[in-house]
């Protein structure tokens, strides 16, 4: 691929250029509402699996049954949001998620001594994300002005890390009450987030819905694209590796329990510093984006992320586990910001549904796949050596993918790549 640069490639725009516009306007509401919503549902329905097992594997199960809709429904969901009109799949599975809140909040109010109806609701608010994330996150682009893509994905970056302040924050204060008033809340913010989605205009011509039969190799192209695409597979690759040997956040109340022996408020709290990192972060990014060595940046946040998991799995003080989960949340967000402006800058409009869903895949092995794993690793040698050994691979991994994908480390800036089917 030709790193040259066009004539004609506009200049990129400030985020209060971008903020001028009132569809991306709505689309930040939105995104906070709906993940607000979706935060303090998750840190309140990792607490109470844990508060009725007791078993670190079944916070494990939980992530496992949360991706493997987004695993075997991939090639579906591409498709869906590539033939379809983005808005309306993604204002459909919102309301999926909605009955998934409200079915934790009955189930909830009977106050359970049993998971598996737990884990039947998680599998049906899996399918419904399965098919918003490549259909909503295909949005963004949509919206956003040209040259103003930058600061888009890092306003929407703020908006996904101050629902994660705000949602766990405000978890353990509402399951403390009960449970249920936890889930009542996410149940209202997710309608919120889904009237404001409503309101969100992309324009008639975008994402027109196309009504030719859908083949097996239309299918597939989104994993040809990523394959045949280095810096893609590097990028999505990274992250997948990285998180899926580091996801200690899953594992926050059993580290709060029996590491550092706190109650359900300080558990919120540890919960909310993985937002307070990453919003912080988010916040710098939207006002001054990451511009220049963005390839090295990259690996550069992914080993942080590594080491600052390492330091959470070795300390018995809050302290310095609330300090260690905002590092590593703040490095990770840099993380997001990179992978999410590259992979809309060199995939076409017209396969961003599909390449999203693989992406969607990979994000959820790494997030879903990784609290599984980290289950299964705390539960057969404790929690600190999974946390801890989780960070080291993380570290080993960056170590490895800077020599196997020169082409990612080389990448100086975002205006160097090209949306062009043909690229690499």
């Amino acid at each position: 691929m030709s790193n040259a640069v066009s004539p004609s490639t506009p200049p990129e725009l400030t985020t209060r250029d971008v903020i001028r516009v009132p569809a991306v306007r709505n689309m930040l509401i939105y995104s906070t509402a709906l993940y607000t919503g979706l935060m303090l549902q998750a840190a309140a329905l990792g607490k109470q699996v844990y508060d009725i097992t007791g078993r670190e594997i079944d916070i494990g199960w939980i992530g496992l049954v949360e991706f493997l809709p987004a695993a075997f429904l991939v090639l579906v969901t591409g498709m869906v949001a590539d033939r379809f009109q983005r808005k309306k799949i993604a204002m459909l599975g919102i309301v999926g998620e909605l009955v998934s809140a409200l079915a934790l909040m009955f189930y909830a109010r009977t106050h359970p001594t049993a998971v598996a109806p737990i884990f039947f609701i998680t599998f049906l608010y899996g399918v419904s994300r399965a098919f918003i994330a490549p259909a909503a996150r295909s949005i963004w682009p949509m919206v956003a002005p040209a040259g103003g893509l930058p600061a888009v994905v890092a306003l929407s970056s703020a908006t996904w890390t101050g629902a994660a302040i705000l949602g766990p924050a405000s978890s353990g204060l509402l399951y403390s009450v009960d449970p249920w008033v936890a889930y009542a809340v996410a149940s209202g913010l997710i309608c919120i987030g889904l009237l404001s989605l409503m309101r969100v205009k992309t324009g008639q011509a975008a994402n027109e819905e196309n009504r030719e039969r859908p083949t097996l190799h239309d299918a597939l192209e989104g994993l040809r694209f990523i394959r045949r695409t280095p810096i893609l597979l590097a990028a999505i690759s990274l992250d997948l590796f990285a998180v899926l040997f580091g996801g200690a956040i899953a594992l926050l109340p059993v580290i709060a329990e029996e590491r550092l022996h706190v109650g359900d408020v300080a558990y919120g709290w540890l919960r909310a510093a993985a937002g307070i990192g990453a919003a912080g972060v988010a916040l710098f990014l939207a006002f001054r984006p990451a511009r220049r060595h963005i390839g090295r940046l990259l690996f550069f946040v992914v080993a942080t992320f590594g080491i600052a998991t390492v330091v959470l799995g070795l300390t018995h003080s809050y302290l310095v586990a609330f300090a260690a989960v905002i590092v590593l949340s703040g490095a990770d967000m840099v993380s997001v910001f990179i992978r999410g402006s590259i992979v809309p800058l060199v995939t076409p409009d017209d396969k961003r549904g599909r390449v999203l869903a693989v992406e969607n895949v990979f994000i959820g092995a790494s997030n879903e796949l990784g609290a599984f794993e980290s289950g299964v690793a705390s539960q057969a040698f404790g929690a600190p050596a999974a946390v801890v050994g989780g960070g080291i691979a993380t570290v080993g991994i960056v170590g490895l993918f800077w020599f196997l994908f020169p082409s990612l480390r080389k990448i100086d800036r975002f205006s160097d790549l090209e949306s062009d089917d043909n690229s690499q």
